[in-house]
């Protein structure tokens, strides 16, 4: 390691770590080594949420204490054992090269490029328009986290009743993300469909705390129960991923019994992560898994 440089060997590549001594987290004192070295240590258990599925850029090259921006696009720098894939924008009809994380020295090599935080699509290369899962954000206004646990509990319910098994982890942030498994087998509309529905009946059962309107401002004290995330080209933070926070918290897998008045997301940090899973294994592994019957589901709910 050179003072501004530190290489990696990882799969058979050369990573360049710059300026590994960098703060990233001044007021922690962790620091752009401290984060790669966290995501070698899980990438494991991480690499199974990001393989095949086109990566959107979160940079954060300076740390937390500067503003992050969005890429898309690889760029010409990417080391050509880097994949990437070519799609084309829906938006504005570009082909954009998108980066796929298959591997650890691909992480790294994001690390190394400020992505504190990694937001894979909902759906894989071999199957872009038919998502993995289903997500349900639920996104706090001016809400005690106590209150989104409540949400999250509900939704436990009405999922429960539909015989629709549910995952949970913390988003690292002030909301919390409830997935379904769906095995990439229905088209993302007929998903939606299905993710509005339930959460208009989580709506239903808490009508004063939660909320489906978009805007922020139509729901100071209220929920957002955010079911628009299950289209093509929508990213959530991954499972296991650090957010550009303070504290470096941890976007967590949670098992259904930890979900009760006293959770916080701040909880959860890139310090105490790696033990946890060490000890408890993850919970979140059967949202890739085999999925459910998205139709007979929605019949369900009509009923």
């Amino acid at each position: 390691m050179a003072e501004d440089t530190l290489t990696l060997e990882l799969d058979g590549h050369q990573v360049q770590i710059s300026h590994p001594e960098k703060q990233y987290w001044p007021e922690e004192d962790i620091t752009k080594k401290d984060l790669v070295l966290y995501y070698q240590s899980m990438a494991d258990v991480i690499l199974p949420y990001l393989q095949d599925r086109p990566e959107s850029l979160l940079r954060h090259p300076n740390g937390i204490s500067k503003p992050g921006f969005f890429q898309k696009d690889a760029g010409d720098q990417a080391p050509d054992w880097v994949q990437t894939t070519s799609i084309k924008a829906e938006s504005t009809g570009k082909d954009v090269d998108y980066i796929v994380c298959q591997n650890k020295a691909t992480l790294a090599y994001l690390n190394n490029l400020g992505c504190i935080q990694l937001n894979p699509w909902n759906s894989t290369l071999q199957n872009l328009h038919k998502p993995t899962y289903l997500v349900l954000d639920l996104d706090p206004g001016e809400n005690t986290y106590d209150e989104v646990v409540e949400t999250a509990l509900v939704a436990k319910q009405v999922l429960d009743e539909l015989e629709i098994p549910v995952y949970v982890k913390t988003s690292g942030a002030t909301g919390m993300h409830l997935y379904v498994p769906l095995g990439a087998k229905w088209p993302f509309e007929q998903v939606k469909e299905l993710a509005f529905a339930l959460a208009q009946r989580v709506h239903e059962q808490l009508p004063d705390l939660t909320s489906l309107e978009r805007s922020p401002k139509e729901r100071r004290n209220q929920i957002y129960i955010d079911f628009l995330q299950n289209a093509i080209a929508q990213t959530v933070a991954a499972p296991y991923c650090v957010r550009p926070r303070a504290g470096a918290p941890v976007s967590t897998p949670l098992l259904w019994k930890e979900v009760k008045t006293g959770l916080h997301p701040s909880q959860f940090t890139i310090q105490n992560v790696p033990q946890r899973v060490k000890e408890l294994g993850d919970p979140f592994l059967p949202v890739l898994g085999k999925g459910i019957d998205v139709p007979a589901s929605l019949k369900k709910l009509k009923k």
